[in-house]
This record gives structure tokens, C-alpha cells and sequence, in this order.
């Protein structure tokens, strides 16, 4: 994966001066962290939903993966940004607390630390996106869909990996088998980010990092930064591990779903590859994830669980909120995409010479 190539468009008066400095050389930026500081009072209490705030931290969290092109990588530790990413950080911490206080509750024994997690994800009652993508999404529907997962899909496992150098014994041990298999153990057309880059080409999509950044929605960036979030501080680790462990135990039956719905949308094979690797590796990563990497860690560090539970606990509620975004804007009959969605993208689905209309065929039951 390359940097990020476009400079996206600001969102409010932070992320403009944020851009405009990046522009520029290396230099003092003191006045961002104040920026950051009024453009978290002007959001309030919704901080995940604010484009300003969450585009903001996009941006500064790209400068600690690939980076972002044009930009001096010693911006990345620029202590200014530091400072303006902190700001930002703060609240949206406090806000995924708040929002995923009243659903976690603590299993007295370090032992039950698994079964707890099984327990957690099962009582998930978020909306079945992946039903409706099996059954009755169009074409259109789904490619969104793969839009808004690609600011995380094309560098898959990337912010979970910080956590390795982070962490000790049985529970690293445990996360580098995990990501071992999500680089695609050493073969790079097997990494996860290249399968779903080429489940996007596949499907009419550019598969540019980013590339579809300016149509992202607050909600979806802010799914995507939790990840950082956590990955990104060190005191977090515990809370990097279980939303790891969440992601892998809640992926094999929706990916099923998914595959279904590529095939019965007549999309081309390798769509579906990508989805068709989660089913077979997640099986084995569920087990994996909560035992050895979750339970050993809270058995190493017991002042970890409850942030374990915290970082499973805001995995699901943040996915969660994506799903209710795209389905109550597909119920709508509108894009979930901001602006016109994908209305001006015209690249040819591979194989596929069917009009991108939605045809009778592709609602069912």
C-alpha cells in the first residue's frame, strides 16, 4: 500500500488549517492544538460525529501509517500535532466510554475472561447489515458498502499491530500468529489488504488508500480511528486486544453473508474472494483471539480487564453505528455516502457487462 494520494477537502475550520499546514514546511503549529480544543466544544457531546474532528484525526493518524503524499514525514511527530491530536483524543476516548459503559459487564475470574468475551459478542444486537448485503442489497448498495470499509480494509491489521512490540509472552505470541495470518504469511496476494483491494477493482472501485475519503461520512471515519486510537497508545493495548478479539469472533458468519451476496449479485469471483478468506481464518482467529491473546493478557497484566472488555465492547458499538447509518440511508432510498455517492463513478465491474440499474433480480427474499 502506497501513502495516501489526495489531499482531501476540509470540513470545518480545523481540518482546513490543519491541511494548510501539512502544505507547508516543518514548522511551529501551536495554534492547531487551540483549534482543536474549539472544535471539540463545537461538537459537544458527538465528537464520532462531528467531520470536522474526525477528518482532523484522520489526517494525523495517516501520518503514522504510509503517510500522506506531498506531506514531510516530519510532521509525524511534530509536537504540535501531537499536541492537537491529544485534544482530540481525549474527548472521543470519554465518548466511547460513555457509550459502551452500561453494556459491559466484568467476569470475576482472570479464567472466565473468554466465555465473558463469547458472551458479549453473541448479545450483539446490532443491525444485520450482512443479512440485508445476502439478500437484498443492489449492486450500488453493495459497492458503498465496500466504500466505507476500504479506509480500513486496505491496510487490514495494521493498527492492531501496533500493539505487538507493546505487549509480552503468550498474548504477543498469540497476536503475531493472528497477524502473521492477516500479511498473508509471507505471501503478499494473500495479505488481506491486497484481497480486498482487489475485491474493489473487482467491483468498478478504485483502490487508491483513501481514495474514497472525501465521501466518508463522520460516523465511518470514527469506526476507522477507534482502531488508531487504541493502537496508537500504549496505555490502551488492553483495549487494542479486545477489539481485535471482537472483530475476529464476531467475522465468519456475517463474511459468509457477504460472499452470498456476491454471488447472487453475479459479481465476479474475485469479490468474493476476500470474504471467503475471513470465513476459514477467522474460525481459527476467534479461538485464538480470545483465549490466548485476551485471557493470557488480563492473566499477565489483571488490571488490563477492564479496558479489554471496554476496546471489545466499543468494536461492536462503533460497527454497530456504521451499520445503522448505511441501512437507514438505503431504507431512504438515499446514498450513505455524503454528496452524490457514487453516482460519477463509471469503472466497468470486471467481467460484467450488465447495466448498473438495479434489476428484478437483484432483490430476493
Amino acid at each position: 500500500m502506497v501513502a495516501v494520494t489526495r489531499r482531501p477537502e476540509p470540513r470545518g475550520p480545523l481540518s482546513e488549517r490543519l491541511l494548510d499546514a501539512l502544505d507547508g514546511p516543518v514548522v511551529p503549529a501551536w495554534r492547531l492544538a487551540q483549534e482543536a480544543e474549539l472544535a471539540v466544544d463545537a461538537a459537544g457531546a458527538a465528537v464520532l460525529d462531528d467531520d470536522d474532528v474526525q477528518l482532523s484525526l484522520t489526517v494525523l493518524y495517516e501520518l503514522h501509517y504510509r503517510g500522506v503524499a506531498g506531506v514531510d514525514d516530519r510532521w509525524e511527530w511534530s509536537p504540535d500535532l501531537v499536541a492537537t491530536r491529544l485534544a482530540l483524543e481525549e474527548p472521543m476516548e470519554q465518548q466511547l466510554r460513555d457509550l459502551v459503559g452500561p453494556t459491559v459487564t466484568l467476569p470475576d475470574r482472570v479464567a472466565d475472561v473468554p466465555a465473558a468475551l463469547f458472551a458479549l459478542t453473541a448479545a450483539d444486537s446490532g443491525p444485520s447489515l450482512s443479512a440485508h448485503l445476502a439478500r437484498r442489497a443492489d449492486r450500488t448498495e453493495f459497492r458503498e458498502f465496500l466504500v466505507h470499509r476500504s479506509l480500513y480494509h486496505l491496510k487490514e491489521a495494521d493498527p492492531h499491530t501496533w500493539a505487538i512490540p507493546r505487549l509480552s509472552g503468550a498474548a504477543k505470541a498469540a497476536l503475531v500468529e493472528i497477524q502473521a495470518d492477516e500479511y498473508g504469511g509471507g505471501r503478499p496476494d494473500r495479505m488481506h489488504a491486497t484481497l480486498f483491494a482487489t475485491a474493489m477493482r473487482g467491483s468498478g472501485l478504485d483502490d487508491e488508500p483513501a481514495g474514497y475519503l472525501d465521501l466518508l461520512p463522520a460516523v465511518t471515519l470514527g469506526w476507522a480511528n477507534t482502531m488508531s486510537l487504541f493502537g496508537l497508545n500504549r496505555r490502551l493495548r488492553g483495549a487494542l486486544a479486545g477489539h481485535l478479539a471482537a472483530l475476529e469472533m464476531t467475522s465468519s458468519l456475517p463474511n459468509a453473508r457477504y460472499a452470498r451476496g456476491v454471488r447472487r449479485l453475479g459479481l465476479p469471483d474475485q469479490v468474493a474472494w476476500f470474504f471467503d478468506e475471513h470465513v476459514e481464518a477467522d474460525a481459527v482467529h476467534e479461538q485464538v483471539a480470545a483465549h490466548d491473546l485476551a485471557g493470557r493478557l488480563v492473566a499477565d497484566e489483571p488490571r488490563l480487564l477492564a479496558d479489554v472488555f471496554f476496546g471489545a465492547a466499543a468494536a461492536l458499538a462503533t460497527d454497530a453505528r456504521v451499520c445503522e447509518h448505511l441501512l437507514s440511508h438505503w431504507a431512504a432510498g438515499r446514498s450513505s455516502l455524503r454528496d452524490s455517492g457514487l453516482s460519477g463513478d463509471s469503472r466497468p465491474i470486471a467481467g460484467d457487462s450488465t447495466p448498473r440499474s438495479r434489476r428484478a433480480d437483484d432483490i430476493v427474499a
